[in-house]
């Protein structure tokens, strides 16, 4: 019947037993070691593509994109016209929490949570939208090296806005820089 090439297992059943139990510990092995590069790589190589960068949303304000703790969030770093009409800087005005409406909009995080389900894609986010005073769940998309398409919905993603966001520099436009 041939060598038996599995010391100690007598027959073909004990052989694939072996043979599963092999597979299974290597499957367990990888999971392993997948879990513990998540664990020490810095999460942008974890999820690589991430769009670090500043956006710019309808020439109106720019958004910079960072890693927080492995998620995406973004924090307003130019406004088209960053003063009142008393010169002020703009606040938060339209907040519904009171106590907040006197922060100023510059330096303001309105992206966070942001998680990574593939190359270029992230779900799961909220979006503060300043203007209305609303949060918005949040997914984008990287389409390109200077594009990232932005969905913001409330509930479903079929009942919402679509904002196409575009790669900027800082000193690129008006003074309204943070």
């Amino acid at each position: 019947m041939g060598v038996d090439r599995f010391e100690g297992a007598t027959n073909q059943g004990e052989i694939k037993q072996l043979a599963a139990k092999a597979r299974a510990a290597w499957r367990r092995a990888a999971l392993s070691l997948a879990t513990l590069l998540a664990l020490v790589l810095p999460p942008s190589m974890v999820s690589a593509g991430v769009p670090q960068d500043l956006w710019v949303v309808d020439g109106r304000a720019a958004v910079q994109i960072y890693d927080c703790n492995g998620l995406l969030c973004g924090r307003l770093r130019w406004l088209e016209a960053p003063r009142d009409t008393r010169g002020e800087p703009k606040r938060d005005k339209n907040n519904p929490d009171s106590a907040l409406r006197q922060r100023e909009l510059c330096g303001l995080t309105l992206i966070w949570d942001l998680h990574p389900t593939g190359p270029g894609h992230w779900e799961g986010g909220w979006f503060y939208d300043p203007e209305s005073g609303k949060t918005y769940k949040v997914m984008t998309e990287h389409t390109s090296s200077d594009q990232l398409v932005a969905r913001f919905y409330e509930g479903f993603t079929l009942v919402g806005e679509t904002k196409t966001l575009n790669r900027t520099r800082p000193g690129t436009s008006s003074d309204g820089w943070c």
